[in-house]
């Protein structure tokens, strides 16, 4: 019997998994200063290019559950970020919004994604094949 398919070094799930370790691994230095952990960091890009979304909007946005996210949400607003806010049409439904202490954090926050840069040795031609390449991917995995 061939067993190659099972060894890790042919896995497109492993050095998937392990990047992404490894680069979340690598913000937390530069999001430290900002008070922020990568899942923070992430739901407030997303926000920032679109606040008052709901809960599941959000969720759908970032691949997060609601189990994830409310306690994330609730820890943001306790920071003073965001605040969350139920629709007076149906309760049901929870709105995010920014404060402006999360917006005006997008000034301090530009720095990252170039201290990033400086952590992956690839070109800008090869960052954006990867990173389309693992857009697809995860278009599909979604479906």
């Amino acid at each position: 019997m061939n067993y190659d398919s099972l060894k890790l070094e042919n896995q497109l799930c492993f050095p998937l998994y392990a990047c992404s370790k490894e680069i979340i691994k690598k913000y937390k230095p530069f999001l430290d200063p900002l008070g922020l952990t990568y899942t923070q960091y992430i739901t407030l890009m997303a926000l920032w290019e679109e606040s008052n979304v709901t809960v599941k909007a959000l969720g759908d946005r970032l691949y997060l559950d609601s189990g994830t996210l409310t306690p994330l949400l609730k820890k943001m607003e306790s920071q003073g970020l965001v605040i969350r806010e139920r629709s007076p049409q149906d309760e049901r439904n929870v709105y995010i919004k920014l404060t402006e202490k999360g917006r005006a954090l997008k000034d301090t926050a530009l720095a990252v994604p170039q201290q990033m840069r400086s952590c992956i040795s690839l070109s800008e031609q090869e960052m954006i094949l990867m990173r389309n390449l693992l857009n697809k991917v995860l278009r599909q995995l979604a479906e």
